[in-house]
């Protein structure tokens, strides 16, 4: 009994899991999309499912986080407890046909 009540317990909080993501609001769609810069790739999702990956000198990050939210151009990801926030520059916008936007500190170009 105590283990088929530890799955439903597990099964309950994983399917919980699954639905935390914020989805994207209509006012934050040019955000959607993969993007690409300098040793980083975001991609984000309508469902707000983030996907992001870092490649610095002695450091590499490739997580898939949820979005948690917009605070104005900046947006919060992470899951759970674990939060970390996305600093937008310059938000996206059109230049020479392309979508670009800068998040911390990295220009990134939208892959079309």
């Amino acid at each position: 009994m105590r283990i088929a009540c530890s799955l439903v317990l597990a099964a309950g909080l994983f399917s919980s899991a699954a639905v935390w993501a914020d989805p994207v609001p209509a006012d934050k769609m040019a955000y959607v999309g993969a993007w690409q810069g300098k040793d980083m790739r975001l991609s984000l999702s309508k469902d707000g499912k983030i996907k992001y990956q870092r490649d610095q000198e002695k450091k590499k990050v490739d997580l898939s986080i949820d979005l948690l939210g917009f605070n104005g151009n900046h947006f919060d990801a992470g899951w759970g407890f674990v939060r970390s926030t996305f600093v937008v520059s310059k938000p996206p916008h059109r230049e020479g046909g392309r979508w670009k936007m800068t998040v911390d500190g990295v220009e990134l170009t939208r892959e079309e």
